[in-house]
């Protein structure tokens, strides 16, 4: 098994509360890193139809069966658990007692934020990271690297990409989605879907996307939504402190899994990436779900952000500590042309308080220039950022 960047934090996560949370999208290897982290604790999986129904059933029951706690796998299967489970941490104020995972964003999820609140942890776990295949095997090319995509079980079994993921794909139209929304033509929201990977490192214009699909603009932020809430996209909100409403306010739209997105733009092999007109935007979206996943490995929150004005002025990335910033500027391009940093330098002179500029970009070679360093792609991964 390849080592999980988050594993020590988890850990450290068990050592300090009664209830650690993981969560994150399927088959980014959550139940694979439980079983690893805590092998002397019971495992249940709530997929199964008899634990499920005997958890619905007899809540006090089947949490009786484990007196020192266990990993409950899928827990957004039987959301009533949680009440119990409260109860049982604070009678015994015993920490790391129940480990639970689930594919949905438990902060979206009012059930374990009304009966967890300051009981559990929590962890979100993505699709490897480049710095997780590294420790197994070198990075591709590019454009094999964003056919490919990061899910674990394609590396792990060494799975065709185009395969694994239509698999994936129809698994979790037919199962996930039938469970969070009533959507009465399925064929629509696989529209959707495919449209959203048209719309890849675009600002969201949900009116549109809407016209395009067949339904309002309402319907549409919903399932954007629900979407986000089980990792399938990442919508980017702009950053607009201090410039009013020069600046464009609406999300940028990323899917966290860029093999996922290229599966939907019908790509079947690298090459196809390579001659796609979308090739520049899934390589943004690449490292825009790097900088992501760094923060989560970590155990820290999500604060990134993009920039951009009414005049196209953009910054791709930009960090937000509080009391400075860094930005990051992301181009396909092997080539450092001068217009590359036109955005960087822009926004730096009105933000005084960034700290660093970044360009991020598909060439070989590092340095610094215009007070900006200039980043090999695949070498991010070391990349000194909080």
């Amino acid at each position: 098994m390849i080592p999980r960047t988050i594993a020590p934090k988890i850990i450290q996560y068990s050592k300090q509360y009664p209830v650690v949370t993981i969560t994150g999208p399927r088959q980014s290897g959550k139940t694979t890193l439980c079983k690893m982290l805590f092998p002397d604790i019971p495992y249940v999986s709530l997929e199964s139809i008899e634990e499920r129904s005997f958890a619905t059933s007899d809540p006090k029951g089947f949490l009786n069966r484990f007196p020192d706690g266990a990993v409950l796998d899928e827990i957004q299967r039987t959301p009533n658990l949680l009440s119990y489970i409260q109860v049982i941490v604070d009678e015994s104020q015993k920490t790391g007692q129940f480990i639970i995972t689930g594919s949905q964003n438990f902060e979206l999820l009012n059930t374990v934020s009304q009966s967890l609140a300051g009981r559990t942890a929590i962890a979100r776990l993505l699709p490897f990271s480049f710095d997780e295949i590294l420790f197994h095997q070198s990075l591709g090319s590019i454009d094999q690297m964003i056919y490919t995509g990061f899910y674990p079980r394609i590396y792990d079994k060494q799975l065709n990409p185009t395969e694994a993921l239509s698999f994936y794909f129809n698994t979790y139209i037919e199962r996930d989605l039938r469970l969070l929304i009533n959507v009465k033509n399925l064929s629509r929201f696989e529209i959707f879907l495919k449209l959203c990977a048209t719309r890849c490192g675009q600002v969201v214009n949900f009116s549109s996307l809407g016209n395009d699909c067949g339904v309002n603009h309402n319907t549409i932020k919903s399932w954007l939504s629900i979407l986000e809430a089980s990792y399938i996209i990442k919508l980017l909100p702009p950053y607009y402190s201090n410039l009013g409403k020069r600046l464009i306010k609406a999300p940028k739209l990323y899917f966290i899994d860029t093999g996922l997105a290229a599966f939907l733009l019908g790509m079947q092999n690298s090459a196809h990436v390579l001659a796609h007109p979308m090739r520049g935007a899934l390589f943004e979206n690449m490292i825009v779900s790097e900088f992501l996943k760094k923060r989560f490995n970590q155990g820290k929150t999500d604060n990134l952000y993009y920039l951009r004005d009414s005049k196209g002025r953009e910054v791709d990335i930009l960090l937000d500590y509080g009391s400075y910033l860094d930005m990051v500027e992301i181009k396909s391009s092997q080539t450092l042309a001068g217009d590359l940093f036109k955005g960087l330098i822009y926004y730096k002179k009105i933000y005084t308080q960034t700290r660093n500029c970044f360009l991020v970009y598909g060439g070989e070679h590092s340095r610094v220039q215009k007070d900006i360093q200039t980043v090999p792609w695949n070498t991010i991964a070391s990349l000194e950022v909080e």
